[in-house]
């Protein structure tokens, strides 16, 4: 169970999905206002972890605790209050492109909320604002290029006021310069915000850029925990292959 540290904590989590296991007794807690890393390879766990820690998915095993509270033991109307509380950021972005930034933007707070249509707008710009992206509010998803359309995605995250953010690849298909761009703001918005982030990557410049602690996901038990220098230095064969992305060593290529 969380502590007064801990923004929210897995305990001996097993998930299986058509006879596969998926997730085999994975435990750690992530504590308040760190950027906690969960990373591994191409069906490792880690994306099913991820929508398991959000609710969207129910263990056979296991519980996650939110505050003091069982997330699986909560009943629908609990959950959606809970949830309100997270902030998600999709791989893809998940913008919808019929809308305009300003208005991708203003969708959970006109799902959640009962603030007039001004507040909203205001609320909106601010959060873009925050990303970077004062100016662009009128724009069309279409309009952007990938690295803005994450910053949107970012901007509709921190919409509610989050305590915690859930990134899923929040880099993937950037090149290097956008990718630590994003990185960066990760960072600024987790400071500045007082966000707890938990980001969900298989990018090894991102992991050791922006990680206070990181949990390595193989073949869905957690292989090693710990803070980046402790997994840059881990003597672990599995870990040194993955994070330096070497061909021969224990990890098969399949």
């Amino acid at each position: 169970m969380t502590t007064a540290n801990h923004a929210i904590s897995v305990e001996n989590i097993s998930k299986t999905f058509n006879g596969r296991r998926v997730l085999t007794h994975v435990t750690f807690d992530v504590p308040k206002g760190e950027t906690f890393v969960i990373m591994g390879g191409s069906g490792s766990g880690k994306s099913t972890l991820l929508r398991i820690m959000t609710g969207s998915i129910i263990p056979e095993e296991g519980k996650v605790y939110f505050g003091s509270r069982n997330l699986g033991l909560m009943d629908f109307s609990e959950k959606e209050k809970v949830r309100q509380r997270f902030g998600m950021s999709f791989q893809s972005s998940a913008l919808l492109d019929f809308l305009t930034v300003e208005e991708n933007v203003s969708l959970p707070l006109q799902e959640h909320t009962r603030l007039d249509p001004s507040i909203i707008s205001t609320i909106a710009r601010m959060k873009l604002n925050l990303v970077g992206l004062r100016g662009f509010e009128s724009y069309y998803p279409s309009e952007l290029s990938g690295g803005m359309k994450k910053r949107v995605g970012l901007a509709r995250a921190i919409a509610m006021d989050p305590e915690i953010v859930f990134y899923d690849e929040p880099t993937a298909g950037l090149d290097p310069v956008v990718c630590a761009a994003v990185d960066n703001l990760i960072l600024d918005l987790t400071r500045k915000l007082n966000l707890t982030s938990i980001v969900v990557t298989h990018n090894m410049e991102s992991v050791f850029r922006i990680a206070d602690k990181v949990a390595m996901i193989y073949e869905g038990k957690l292989l090693q925990i710990g803070t980046r220098e402790e997994i840059r230095n881990s003597p672990n064969e599995v870990v040194q292959q993955f994070i330096n992305g070497k061909i021969e060593g224990p990890i098969q290529i399949n």
